[in-house]
């Protein structure tokens, strides 16, 4: 890929549409500040006390943060409770220009929450104990209903879908058994549509969509084991059997080695950048989902696509401490700096 097939791909990007569908989560972050911390008169234990806020959408919210960034035009679809983070999820997602029309509210199910209490000592924050607010029990089926019947209106108009599989309790979230079977019929009518899946712990459920693995997901689902360590090797020979089963192509992300595009005729290895700095790697899988969708969608061939993904992933490991995001104008620039670090290999 040279400078001008890159931007004749990302020139694209702010023509594309995309509806996310799956688990979005409210990121609540507290600021505690460490010297104004009371002793409880009631309960004798530390009283912590909050001197600040940063709220914004995780989970599926972080592909659309991510999607946004380059420009792309995204509506989600998901499930959020009657509740308070759910207007500070809605409203998130809004504030980034976000389509919220299609979230289904219910008083029936909390909005999916991660609270992250940070301790603030001489101008440092640390992480306490996290505080989790998911849904145990299996979606209803009254609201799983509308999530399907608001999915088969919504993907005529679109040019992607993609997948957003976080919770890990079997049907409590949104991407039930029902509606996972309803994206595979769709995705086989659509034909001329990417319906692509990035999923915790289910990603070898899938069939009829691409899927975006990473290399220890790709042998749990082909395996039912966690492996100490995946080789580029046993990566390879497991993206080509995750390809016989799904039907479609695929990509296997490979930390620091870059990323696998595998389909039904060659398989394609493209490298990441070697990075020499400080490095964050929360939010990268969402980055590299939002560069690959939107050059699929813009006409790029899978291993093109994994160079964008690789591309957009290279920015945001680079933004220390918050889920990063990357512009088309930083994508374009870290190309022209270091594409040769990019170029794709095909492996016999």
């Amino acid at each position: 890929m040279d400078e001008k097939r890159l931007k004749q791909i990302v020139d694209h990007f702010n023509q594309v549409r995309v509806l996310v569908i799956g688990d979005f989560f409210l990121d609540k972050y507290l600021i505690l500040d460490s010297a104004l911390t009371e002793v409880s008169i009631e309960t004798g234990l530390d009283a912590y006390q909050v001197v600040g806020k940063r709220l914004s959408p995780g989970a599926a919210g972080s592909v659309t943060c991510n999607l946004r960034a380059l420009e792309a035009q995204v509506c989600a679809l998901g499930m959020i409770g009657d509740d308070g983070e759910g207007y500070e999820l809605k409203a998130g997602l809004e504030a980034i220009g976000v389509g919220t029309d299609l979230l289904v509210r219910t008083d029936d199910r909390f909005t999916p929450t991660y609270t992250k209490p940070m301790l603030l000592e001489s101008g440092i924050e640390r992480e306490l104990n996290r505080l989790d607010i998911k849904n145990r029990q299996p979606c209803p089926k009254e609201v799983e209903g509308e999530i399907i019947r608001r999915l088969r209106v919504m993907s005529r108009e679109v040019d992607g879908v993609i997948v957003a599989d976080q919770v890990q309790e079997a049907n409590c979230g949104v991407i039930t058994g029902g509606v996972r079977d309803e994206l595979s019929a769709l995705s086989e009518e659509h034909t001329d549509k990417v319906f692509i899946a990035d999923s915790r712990t289910r990603i070898g459920y899938f069939r009829k969509l691409w899927i975006k693995p990473n290399k220890f997901e790709a042998h749990f689902a082909l395996r039912n084991e966690e492996p100490a360590s995946v080789t580029l090797q046993e990566a390879v020979s497991l993206g080509r059997e995750l390809q016989k089963r799904t039907g479609r192509p695929l990509f296997v992300t490979l930390s620091d080695e870059g990323i696998l595009a595998v389909n039904s005729r060659e398989t394609y290895h493209v490298p990441t950048m070697r990075q020499t700095g400080p490095i964050d790697i929360v939010g990268a899988g969402d980055s590299t989902m939002a560069g690959i969708v939107l050059a699929l969608c813009s006409g790029a061939r899978p291993e093109e696509a994994a160079v964008l993904g690789n591309l957009v992933a290279s920015i945001t490991v680079q933004q220390i401490g918050v889920t990063g995001s990357a512009s088309r104008a930083q994508v374009l620039q870290r190309f022209g700096e270091f594409g040769d670090q990019f170029e794709p290999r095909r492996i016999a």
